[in-house]
């Protein structure tokens, strides 16, 4: 009797695992499952610093070819996604980081942040737009840049026309004291950008640079959350000269503001947006297929409505911009502002 009963109770258990087993793997075979792996289907969530504006055009055209695809979107200024993504490092909540500064991907590359993705359509990218390894952990897509967008109306009733604002020398006018607005470099990848070109150009090695900025900092009325903030006080008004960059000027422009833009005659600092994959236990197939739209010809396109330099190298130039942009940009050293970007954004804390 005893050896009965605890046949019955094994035969029991046997069913009851096959019951468990069954329901378990039918589950995985089906449709709601098959949408979280699908490269066509199911949810991303995509970190970016894009204008909100353009991240609305560009996802509507993403949408269009990939409907089944939602992306959730998180959007703040460089220096807060880059903040925001370093403090998630342990538990990350972003597939993606879509159109962010490569200053930033790379100290996320150096705490391993990103994984190693080539997406289709690669070898179109131009060398200088990619991370150097064959397998790159971050792909540019364009590039923006320093300028000031001055208020005409607001700068001759200081006396001053527009041929006295031409280099950065010319901000630091004592006519110009309070009237000038600039984005802070540790939230507005503008303002870092503007901060390290100058570093550049007054030689880094020593304090020159720091010293223009003692200077500078007597004239700033403001420094604001955003790089385009600036942008849009000039042209309302609210201040003089807006330290942005040169979309946020032509957009201005465009809605018929009193607003001219001057690149600076020394050249713009500049950094590129680029796109990367993060590092995660479990990559959803559908990021990958994001990120091979996001260079796409398609893609391209759009951003060259906006940006005149894209890293395909087969932009246009914008009405707006003096001459080819590319002659702008300094010559910018990327792995040195990577490394010291902490070390730069501290000295700014203990001084401004």
């Amino acid at each position: 009797m005893h050896i009965e009963r605890c046949q019955k109770i094994r035969l029991i258990c046997v069913v009851v695992l096959f019951v468990l087993y069954s329901v378990v793997f039918s589950g995985c075979g089906s449709n709601g499952n098959n949408q979280e792996t699908s490269p066509t289907s199911g949810t991303i969530t995509v970190y970016t610093a894009i204008e909100s504006e353009l991240v609305t055009q560009f996802l509507e055209a993403f949408n269009t070819r990939y409907p089944d695809i939602t992306v959730n979107i998180v959007r703040d200024s460089t220096g807060i996604i880059t903040a925001r993504l370093i403090a998630e490092s342990n538990n990350p909540q972003a597939d993606i980081v879509w159109g962010t500064a490569a200053s930033s991907m790379m100290v996320l590359e150096s705490m391993s942040m990103l994984e190693p993705y080539a997406p289709q359509g690669l070898e179109r990218i131009l060398p200088m737009f990619r991370d150097e390894q064959e397998i790159p952990a971050w792909v540019g897509i364009t590039a923006w840049e320093t300028a000031f967008i001055v208020n005409t109306i607001e700068l001759e009733r200081l006396e001053l026309s527009i041929d006295d604002i031409r280099c950065y020398e010319d901000l630091l006018r004592p006519e110009l004291a309070g009237h000038i607005v600039m984005p802070h470099p540790a939230s507005s990848g503008t303002g870092f950008l503007t901060v390290t070109a100058i570093l550049q150009l007054f030689d880094r090695y020593t304090d020159a640079g720091w010293a223009f900025f003692d200077r500078l900092h007597e004239n700033i009325s403001q420094y604001t959350h955003s790089g385009s903030a600036p942008a849009t006080m000039a042209a309302t008004g609210e201040t003089v000269i807006g330290i942005s960059f040169g979309y946020a000027g032509i957009l201005q422009v465009q809605r018929g503001a009193p607003v001219e833009i001057i690149w600076p005659t020394l050249g713009s600092g500049w950094d590129m947006e680029a796109n990367a994959l993060i590092a995660k236990d479990s990559i959803h197939p559908a990021a990958k297929t994001f990120l091979d739209w996001a260079i796409s010809d398609e893609a391209m396109s759009l951003y060259n409505e906006s940006f005149p330099i894209i890293a395909t190298g087969g932009g246009d130039n914008i009405a707006g911009y003096a001459g080819n942009p590319v002659d702008q940009l300094i010559e910018n050293d990327f792995v040195w502002i990577a490394e010291n970007r902490a070390e730069i954004l501290d000295h700014w804390a203990e001084r401004y």
